[in-house]
């Protein structure tokens, strides 16, 4: 069919998919009539899937993917498809379960060789034009897998997410594997490239403050830190970047991800409280400040900033030691080169990327370059408005509310929630994401676990949202099956079960677990207890154990009470007369 010979991401929504309108691949979008033609061609299909600030998918685009010889053999011998990630997550969820189970770890750009019903034959990470550094040459491999299609007459075996295997855990075995895994010289787990550990860390807080267990508190102590002096932090005007590429939080990927900034506000509200440290408050203060001047768009926030600008990476945010001599008055510079790490070769390609040697202030000169900073060109925004995170971002307000006393994020929190229900919902139907007010038509469960979950949080402040809690927590029911949740149903892909890893978000199956528990508690139904499963990768579900087993307290309460007089871990509901319930007790005094 000629509609398929050409590239046809020019009609996208997807930024990211417009990202690659003028590739001369024939690009397609995901469709049934995409896989209808491959069937009838019978020709294998290559699906890339990536997300519009991931600086490999941009070099991958700017190489493989712009050779004319690679876009001549892609175009005669496969149907190309390009997929956004954060709008298709069940598509992303399946291809990586795949690529991880052949290659053992994955990463974007995915790249992935289906058959015309859909089996994966083939799967791997960024592939350079030519072979370098050990890794295969992307024309090869598509001369490989070509090869394979025309003599292979074997049926390929389908492939299938894998069930998630859960061990119950006891709560000195959390606490065991977690210290085991730490790094006690640099914080965060592990000892390669650190990842923010935020649902970790919001576990760690919660439980370590309750039970103060020393141990936990010093590792959240020196995680959070440590991220907040090295080069994850964006000093200047707050927020975090997605990841360090080392060990020692110096070098990040720059993009800068909404369900990042969400994770890191809460984390930090909540451990100015827990660790009563002034510091931490500061930088969630300045989280706010990202959120409000770089990602805020009518009530809701975008997902995420690129890695790049103009096609190099950070340009944005790194620093010559001329330049900032030249900025700044003599007095200036020797004052910031004492609490920043500056020299004349820099830590990244020539330059400085801003690193604190300590927690002295230099505000002036930092608000000085800030204003010089933002006369340059900034990265390009991905546009999107994704439920799921905005959802996610509306909890965290919340939580900085709670903990650090803003009147004015517990408004914003309400701002999100009614413009999600305004411009996300259609027939019933909520969206998964939006741009430029056209509506994806898919639904799943992280957008009405997270929407649930935010909705619940407010009913609590205000207690008007009882109806809608009804409508979203019936919804959420139908993504629930007898072995497990459902993502989504999609007629173009099919059921695909619902992720489970809380890296480095919250997975849809903790957020609806969650959901679930608060909406039990807001309407007075036994809440049975829970098992915590293994940490890192179910810290947010073990969030929710706590809730399940009692570490929570459940306060009844004639009037609302301020919270900075409440516990920590504190939930209020409206009644007659005053009631504690903590760790299976009920009390008529506040313990």
């Amino acid at each position: 069919m000629k509609i398929f010979c050409r590239n046809n991401l020019d009609k996208a929504v997807s930024p990211y998919l417009r990202q690659h309108k003028d590739n001369p691949v024939w690009w397609q979008e995901w469709s049934d009539k995409a896989v209808a033609y491959a069937r009838e061609t019978g020709k294998f299909i290559f699906v890339s899937v990536g997300y519009a600030t991931c600086h490999w998918c941009h070099v991958m685009a700017k190489e493989a993917f712009s050779d004319p010889e690679a876009a001549a053999y892609l175009n005669k011998h496969f149907v190309s498809i390009k997929v956004d990630r954060e709008m298709r997550p069940d598509i992303d969820h399946f291809l990586m379960s795949y690529l991880v189970a052949i290659q053992g770890q994955g990463g974007w750009p995915l790249n992935a060789f289906l058959t015309p019903d859909l089996r994966p034959v083939y799967a791997l990470t960024y592939a350079p034009l030519r072979s370098r550094q050990g890794l295969p040459d992307f024309l090869e491999i598509l001369k490989q897998i070509k090869k394979f299609h025309d003599q292979n007459t074997e049926p390929v075996e389908a492939f299938s997410v894998p069930a998630p295997v859960s061990v119950p855990k006891s709560e000195n075995e959390v606490s065991q594997r977690l210290q085991q895994s730490f790094d006690p010289e640099y914080g965060g787990f592990g000892m390669g490239q650190k990842f923010p550990p935020f649902c970790t860390l919001l576990f760690m807080l919660s439980y370590g403050g309750v039970v103060q267990d020393t141990s936990l508190l010093h590792m959240c102590t020196l995680t959070l830190d440590r991220m907040a002096q090295g080069g994850l932090h964006d000093h200047l005007q707050g927020g975090f970047f997605r990841y360090c590429v080392d060990r020692e939080w110096t070098i990040p990927h720059f993009e800068k991800m909404l369900y990042d900034q969400a994770m890191a506000l809460w984390v930090y509200s909540l451990a100015f409280r827990v660790l009563n440290r002034p510091d931490y408050g500061k930088i969630a203060e300045k989280i706010l400040r990202c959120l409000d001047e770089t990602f805020a768009e009518n009530g809701l926030y975008l997902s995420a900033l690129d890695a790049d600008t103009d096609h190099e990476e950070g340009a944005t945010y790194l620093w010559g030691e001329k330049e900032l001599r030249k900025l700044l008055t003599p007095e200036e510079f020797e004052r910031f080169r004492t609490v920043y790490q500056i020299s004349a070769g820099g830590n990244f390609e020539g330059r400085n990327h801003l690193l604190k040697k300590g927690k002295v202030s230099v505000q002036d000169i930092e608000e000085k370059l800030l204003c010089e900073r933002k006369k340059r060109k900034q990265p390009e925004t991905d546009k999107k408005l994704i439920t799921s995170q905005n959802a996610l971002a509306g909890i965290a307000l919340i939580h900085a509310y709670r903990f650090l006393g803003r009147r004015d994020c517990l408004e914003r929190s309400g701002l999100i929630a009614r413009q999600l229900m305004k411009r996300h919902i259609r027939k019933g139907r909520l969206s998964h994401s939006s741009c430029g007010g056209a509506l994806q038509r898919e639904e799943f469960l992280q957008d009405v676990a997270g929407l649930l979950l935010l909705l619940t949080y407010l009913h609590e402040e205000d207690g008007v949202y009882g109806n809608e809690i009804r409508i979203f927590e019936k919804k959420l029911r139908g993504f629930k099956r007898e072995d497990g949740w459902l993502e989504t149903r999609q007629n173009d892909f099919g059921e695909i079960p619902a992720e489970t890893i809380d890296q480095p978000l919250p997975s849809s199956v903790s957020m609806a677990e969650l959901a679930q528990v608060r909406v039990g508690i807001l309407e007075s139904a036994g809440i049975p207890p829970g098992n915590f499963k293994e940490p890192h990768w179910n810290d947010f579900y073990n969030y929710a154990v706590l809730i399940r087993n009692g570490y929570f307290h459940v306060l009844t309460t004639p009037e609302r009470l301020p919270w900075q007089t409440l516990p920590v871990l504190s939930i209020q509901l409206k009644g007659k007369k005053f009631l504690d319930c903590y760790r299976g007790a009920c009390r008529t005094t506040l313990l």
